[in-house]
């Protein structure tokens, strides 16, 4: 069945801008003298941007305080935003949703200025829809909160939502927050946290959301 409601995740899901997240740290480390660590993908993947730089002060020397170094971070990944392109899949998902009337929005683990850029980029930055970033709530994902206030906006029970995730800390969010939660990682190797629907390709998540 159709749920009322989907949220998709921004970064990875949405939008297929982990390469250039990752890109950016590189730039910004390697401007400092810091060699990044070879599974660097692995460990930022769907982790918000202060925890990432709290690993990388405390295993890698980074000495910047945090309000400098995600300058120089952001400054990269903001002048190279527009080019980013979609999800393959996804925004054809996004749009046949819209097209049914169904509620949808974005909950992000990324700060808003990013939650924004990529969403001009994707071009459905819109007046009046429902977006949740890092700076919007007290906990980010894998604590539910996220999730419980695009709910809250959305004037729905959880119950009614579905969650749109490729990351293990999104997708326990989704469930925590009492979701459907579509677990649709970009290199579907492992399943996701127990009670995730694992999905492997568009069709695969069109099933999973009633439309397919």
């Amino acid at each position: 069945m159709t749920p009322k409601a989907v949220f998709w995740d921004m970064d990875g899901t949405l939008i297929d801008s982990e390469p250039l997240h990752e890109e950016a740290l590189v730039v910004a480390l390697k401007a400092l003298g810091i060699t990044p660590p070879a599974d660097l993908h692995e460990r930022v993947l769907g982790v918000a941007a202060y925890p990432v730089y709290e690993m990388l002060r405390d295993e890698f020397g980074l000495d910047l305080p945090f309000d400098q170094w995600i300058v120089r971070k952001y400054a990269h990944y903001l002048d190279n935003a527009p080019r980013l392109q979609p999800r393959p899949g996804a925004l054809e998902i996004f749009r046949e949703l819209k097209a049914r009337g169904v509620v949808q929005g974005v909950v992000s683990n990324s700060d808003r200025l990013i939650v924004d850029a990529n969403l001009r980029a994707l071009g459905i930055h819109e007046a009046g829809m429902r977006t949740v970033s890092r700076n919007d709530v007290r906990s980010g994902k894998p604590d539910p909160e996220p999730y419980l206030r695009a709910a809250w906006l959305a004037g729905l029970d959880a119950a009614d939502c579905a969650v749109m995730e490729d990351s293990w800390p999104g997708s326990e969010a989704g469930l925590a927050a009492g979701m459907r939660t579509i677990f649709w990682p970009e290199f579907p190797a492992q399943p996701g946290p127990p009670g995730a629907l694992n999905a492997d390709s568009p069709q695969a998540v069109r099933a999973y959301l009633g439309i397919g």
